[in-house]
């Protein structure tokens, strides 16, 4: 596992234990998931 796999997950653990609600979450995972889309778009482009 890469070190910029383990910080995002990392970070994404500690987004999800300061959500206080489902909604909060929701916005956590979403925000999570368009940040691994574009890392690996930028791994994909060699950046």
């Amino acid at each position: 596992m890469t070190t910029l796999t383990r910080l995002t997950v990392l970070v994404g653990l500690l987004a999800l234990t300061a959500c206080e609600t489902m909604e909060g979450a929701g916005r956590d995972l979403e925000n999570a998931g368009r940040t691994l889309s574009q890392e690996s778009r930028e791994v994909q482009r060699g950046y």
